[in-house]
């Protein structure tokens, strides 16, 4: 279900919908009012909610909508300004699961081009989750807007065997015997909520040593998004500067757009901001300051990959680990998307795939010196 009030924007993300072979537009409506009235009616999987819409705008129509369809997936969608990113961070407080800046202008071809990607990308891989998740005497013709899917996400539901197959258990290593001295985390999708859960609950960590997250995020939402970690954690939290040295005491946000690296400078290490291409399709990327941690920390390095689409963060890891570092993964069950830590755990390089609830006490005992 399309949800904006302007026609050419409405327009555009129902054709790229529906030139997808599975999925097909539920409906295309102009205000959160009419969203709010049909989609009892409808019944989509997903919903692409504007902020601003007269009549009833997407945060007043977000809890309306869900209190009519619990598992409606609301992918909330704005331009990059202050007020919109604001917006955007409530309403992932209120069960919106994702959101997505759009281009200023739909005619600059390569922000298009990239709203495009990104909005299917999510569509398909949240739309594949309430698959997963919905109950098994749900009749397919009154439910679903996604139909089964040829993508290499997922196999389409005819070749889907029928009997439920244990997936082989996942290895796990043993933490190393070094000393951490650092915290890094990576993630996306339904990490602004997770990275709030988790440095509320540092505070001993951060205290006493640097921590660095890069967060797939647009600039001015970074900005947002350090202020919210500064309030949940009572630490200092900021966008990382080019060339500032990194303490203990504070958390370094990646900024919007520029890969979050670091290195050695004397005794120091110091933050090294980089505009190159993105990596994974993403800027600020994850691998980058995984891999760059190295360098500066060798194997003292702890590194948390949170939920996000992708794998980003599963090849710096495996650097990380060779150099003798650790890494811990968020568990599928409470990762709004599994694919950034699933990529970590399926690739045999985490010592440690837990709940976002024990993850936090888990970093306080290994930076106190557990080893287990």
């Amino acid at each position: 279900m399309v949800v904006d009030d302007s026609v050419v924007i409405r327009g555009l993300i129902s054709r790229w919908i529906a030139a997808e072979p599975d999925m097909v537009v539920a409906a295309s409506l102009r205000t959160g009012l009419d969203a709010v009235n049909q989609v009892e009616r409808v019944n989509p999987d997903v919903a692409v909610l504007d902020i601003e819409m007269p009549e009833l705008d997407g945060i007043s129509a977000l809890p309306q909508l869900l209190a009519k369809k619990r598992n409606l997936i609301i992918i909330m969608a704005s331009t990059l300004t202050r007020r919109n990113a604001e917006i955007s961070f409530k309403a992932l407080s209120l069960g919106a699961a994702d959101y997505i800046p759009k281009p200023e202008s739909t005619r600059e071809a390569a922000a298009a081009d990239i709203f495009h990607r990104d909005l299917i990308e999510r569509i398909r891989t949240l739309g594949a989750k309430v698959r997963r998740t919905a109950p098994a005497s749900h009749h397919p013709s009154t439910s679903p807007t996604l139909a089964p899917s040829p993508s290499p996400l997922r196999e389409p539901v005819s070749r889907l065997p029928q009997a439920t197959v244990a997936p082989p258990p996942l290895t796990r290593r043993p933490f190393s015997s070094q000393a951490p001295r650092a915290l890094l985390i990576g993630s996306s999708t339904g990490g602004p909520q997770a990275l709030m859960t988790l440095v509320a609950e540092i505070g001993a960590v951060i205290d006493r040593f640097p921590v660095l997250i890069t967060q797939h995020m647009p600039p001015t939402f970074t900005t947002i998004l350090a202020e919210h970690l500064a309030r949940a954690s009572h630490r200092p939290a900021h966008e990382a500067v080019d060339g500032e040295i990194v303490k203990a005491g504070t958390i370094y946000l990646a900024p919007g757009g520029r890969h979050m690296r670091v290195v050695r400078r004397g005794t120091d290490v110091a933050i090294a901001l980089d505009d190159g291409p993105p990596v994974n399709f993403c800027k600020p990327a994850v691998d980058p300051l995984f891999s760059s941690a190295i360098d500066a920390w060798q194997g003292g390095i702890l590194a948390v990959v949170l939920t996000g689409m992708g794998s980003d963060g599963m090849r710096g890891g495996k650097e990380i680990v060779a150099a003798g570092g650790s890494v811990i993964a968020q568990d599928e069950a409470t990762s709004v998307v599994w694919g950034m830590p699933g990529a970590a755990a399926n690739a045999g390089i985490c010592s440690a795939i837990l709940p976002l609830a024990q993850i936090a006490p888990k970093l306080v005992r290994l930076f106190a010196g557990d080893r287990s």
